[in-house]
């Protein structure tokens, strides 16, 4: 009778363990953000794109013309350069090759600027969706929020909100 008595208390501790687990286990709230999504639907990613496509238009244009003319020297130097004479074909080619080189050069550089403009914009936006989805995650006492992850239950994702949010600030002037 005196060993049952004795565990007693065990028995009543390990009870109320029992019950304060799962207690626990509920208060811990995840959440997860989809940054593709909010690049791709928040207003100030799509101003962010307008923008650039604003910046860049030009540029692209001009070389869509530049690689238009070359295409058509080269066709007009294939369909001449067997009535040509030999220092003129060589001089016409070294020409076309000069205007190639030029033109990869100048796509080349058009395709850097636009990369780097676009991790510029594109980090401005994902800064003011951190502050916001910082903002949801204390609103709502999140303890964590995940920005990658290999499979989440939709009823975690928070991605919509933080889009209505991104909106709802950049509609008051970005504050």
């Amino acid at each position: 009778m005196k060993s049952f008595s004795r565990h007693i208390p065990l028995v009543f501790l390990l009870g109320t363990l029992a019950t304060a687990v799962p207690a626990q286990a509920q208060e811990f709230k995840a959440g997860f953000v989809n940054t593709d999504r909010i690049f791709r639907e928040a207003s100030t990613a799509k101003a962010a794109q307008a923008k650039l496509e604003q910046e860049f238009s030009r540029r692209e244009k001009e070389l869509v013309d530049q690689g238009n003319a070359l295409k058509s020297a080269t066709e007009k130097f294939e369909r001449e350069a067997p009535t040509m004479a030999e220092s003129q074909r060589v001089s016409r080619q070294r020409q076309l090759v000069d205007q190639d080189r030029d033109f990869q050069r100048k796509r080349r550089e058009f395709q850097e600027d636009l990369t780097a403009r676009k991790n510029e914009e594109l980090g401005q936006v994902l800064e003011r969706a951190n502050k916001v989805v910082k903002q949801v995650a204390e609103s709502e006492k999140y303890d964590v929020i995940l920005q990658e992850a290999v499979y989440i239950n939709p009823k975690h994702d928070i991605t919509d909100k933080v889009i209505k949010a991104m909106n709802a600030a950049a509609g008051n002037g970005g504050k």
